[in-house]
C-alpha cells in the first residue's frame, strides 16, 4: 500500500513543479529588476513549498512556536535534518531568509534552478575557498536584515539521530553579533527515509521552533563549543517530542 500512495504522491509533486514552473519563472523575469535581493521570488517559493507539502500523507504541518520570531531581526536559523523533505517542511516558517545550499544540489533540475533564481548560497564542502565565500555572504543577508537557514549536521541522518554539528553557523553569529535560532523538525525521516523513496504514510511531523539564543548569553566565544552547546539544545527537544508521542 504505501508504494501505491508514494508513486500517488511523487506524480502529484512532479506534476505540481511542472505546472508551477511557468509560474515561478514568470515571478522571478517581473520582480527581477527591481528585487535585487530576490525576497520576492523566495516568498513565491515558500508557497511553492507549502503546495508540495499539503500532497505529503501526514498530517497537517504547521510550525510550533512562530511567535518566538521577531520579523525585524535577522537569525542564523538552524535545524536538525532528517530528510530531503525537511527543505520543504522548513519553508513552511514563512519569513525572509536564504538557504546554505550545498553545491550538488546546483546540479538538481529545478531545486537547482531554484537555489540560483533566488540567490540562494552555495558551498562545496570540504573546499575552504568556497567555505570562505559562503561566509562572507552569509554575513552580508545578515547584516542587511535577512536571515540564513543551515543544517549544521551538513546532511541527512541515517537514523534519526543528531549528528556532529559543524561550526560555519556558530561563526556567522558571532561575526555579526547575530542570534541563533534553533528549530527542531522530527518525523520527516519516518515519512522518508533517507536513501528511500516509499513514504511510510501516516508519519507524524513536528517543526518546534526555539527561543532565539543572542551572542549575549553564548557564555563561549569558540566555535566548537557552541557548536557542541546548540546540538545539545536541539537533541534535548527533540527528545521531548518524541516522549511526547509515546504517551
Amino acid at each position: 500500500m504505501n508504494k501505491i500512495i508514494s508513486a500517488l504522491v511523487w506524480l502529484a509533486l512532479i506534476l505540481t513543479t511542472l505546472i508551477l514552473f511557468p509560474v515561478s519563472l514568470l515571478v522571478w523575469f517581473l520582480s527581477y529588476p527591481f528585487d535585487t535581493r530576490r525576497k520576492v521570488f523566495h516568498y513565491w517559493l515558500l508557497i511553492h513549498s507549502g503546495i508540495l507539502t499539503s500532497f505529503l500523507p501526514c498530517g497537517r504541518i504547521k510550525p510550533e512556536g512562530l511567535d518566538k520570531i521577531n520579523r525585524n531581526n535577522s537569525y542564523v536559523i538552524i535545524s536538525n535534518h532528517q530528510s530531503i523533505l525537511d527543505i520543504l517542511v522548513l519553508n513552511r516558517i514563512f519569513i525572509s531568509f536564504k538557504w546554505i545550499s550545498k553545491i550538488e544540489n546546483l546540479r538538481v533540475p529545478f531545486l537547482g534552478w531554484y537555489l540560483r533564481m533566488a540567490g540562494y548560497i552555495p558551498v562545496e564542502r570540504g573546499n575552504k575557498e568556497s567555505r570562505g565565500e559562503m561566509i562572507n555572504s552569509a554575513a552580508r543577508c545578515l547584516r542587511n536584515n535577512i536571515s540564513i537557514m543551515i543544517f549544521p549536521e551538513g546532511t541527512r541522518s541515517p537514523d534519526g539521530n543528531i549528528g556532529f554539528f559543524k561550526t560555519g553557523a556558530f561563526e556567522l553569529a558571532l561575526m555579526t553579533d547575530k542570534p541563533v535560532l534553533p528549530v527542531v523538525i522530527d518525523g520527516t525521516g519516518r515519512l522518508l527515509p533517507k536513501k528511500s523513496r516509499v513514504f511510510a504514510a501516516g508519519a507524524k511531523i513536528t517543526v518546534r521552533i526555539l527561543d532565539p539564543v543572542f551572542p549575549g548569553s553564548f557564555m563561549t566565544s569558540n566555535q566548537d563549543e557552541l557548536a557542541a552547546a546548540f546540538r545539545k539544545i536541539i537533541t534535548k527537544e527533540l527528545e521531548k517530542i518524541r516522549a511526547g508521542e509515546r504517551r
